[in-house]
């Protein structure tokens, strides 16, 4: 997706989505991937002066009023998706959540956010912040991998958030339970949102498409790692967009920072090579201290 601004009204972006959504219909696509946060601009960047003024970027339901229409398109064209969002839940709670929704508008999974960047307090003289540990807690629910539907090959999934596909560890624990699937959503900034003056644009999107890569190859996973890009209110976001494959090759990537469908066909069986012989995830390959840790992170979702 290109970029969000403040001003934007939540119809206007929502119609974005839905375009989105029926070109990557129109093309075949069975599972569409949206970014992190894609029904408003990245609003952590912002310091507010009340909580009112924070919780009015949340949702407290999905799909609820301002995003129902996606929904039911997607459940009318019998195509599923993932999407991001910002979850204000009934107890108060905020997070950086993500859905997998089936084809016939099931939630086959959740996912929230668990490594926060950024700080609590704004940093001085900067005009634009990296607030997320301000404004979510930390995810609760760990890494859960999930069986999509028989459309989709009934492929073991796996979600990450933006600054979580930087860090080996959800893939790992993903790819413990057999990830096929990993789907990713990002709105990572084209400097160094902490204020430094070593990283641009160039760079961060090298290291967006490397983690993906790298780890895609390392737990023999597709992966579909999505951005929100181009200039959101004068702060820029990285674009990137890719799909890449078990052997960690990107097939199909973004060519802009504004709307664009990229498009892959996701062949589960090329996820063989990697677990069954190079990396040994097979259970009877596993030397006994290996399983053990399998069992701490849970068991295969049942085919």
């Amino acid at each position: 997706m290109g970029a969000n601004q403040k001003a934007d009204s939540r119809r206007q972006i929502l119609d974005r989505m839905i375009a989105l959504l029926e070109d990557a219909a129109g093309q075949g696509a069975q599972l569409v991937v949206f970014p992190e946060l894609p029904f408003t601009t990245f609003f952590p960047r912002w310091l507010f002066a009340t909580q009112a003024e924070v919780d009015a970027w949340f949702e407290t339901e999905m799909p609820g009023p301002n995003t129902q229409p996606l929904f039911d398109r997607a459940k009318a064209l019998g195509v599923g998706m993932y999407v991001g969002y910002a979850e204000l839940t009934p107890q108060g709670q905020h997070f950086n959540t993500s859905i997998t929704v089936g084809p016939d508008g099931a939630i086959l999974g959740k996912y929230r956010k668990i490594h926060l960047p950024g700080t609590v307090e704004p940093r001085v003289g900067d005009r634009f912040q990296q607030l997320e540990k301000r404004y979510f807690e930390y995810g609760d629910m760990g890494f859960p991998a999930f069986r999509g539907p028989e459309a989709w090959g009934r492929a073991i999934m796996g979600m990450l958030i933006c600054n979580d596909r930087r860090w080996p560890e959800g893939w790992r624990v993903y790819g413990l339970q057999g990830v096929e699937l990993m789907l990713i959503g990002y709105n990572s900034a084209a400097y160094d949102p902490m204020g430094g003056t070593t990283e641009d644009a160039s760079l961060r999107t090298f290291h967006s498409t490397l983690a993906a890569q790298s780890n895609a190859y390392m737990n023999a996973t597709w992966a579909v790692s999505v951005a929100k890009a181009g200039n959101e209110d004068g702060s820029g976001l990285i674009g990137g967009s890719v799909i890449v494959s078990p052997n960690g090759i990107v097939v199909a990537e973004a060519k802009t920072l504004g709307d664009e469908v990229i498009l892959a066909e996701a062949d589960l069986d090329a996820c063989r090579q990697g677990k069954e012989k190079m990396f040994n995830f097979a259970a009877h390959r596993r030397p006994q201290w290996y399983r053990a840790i399998v069992d701490q992170v849970g068991a295969v979702p049942p085919a």
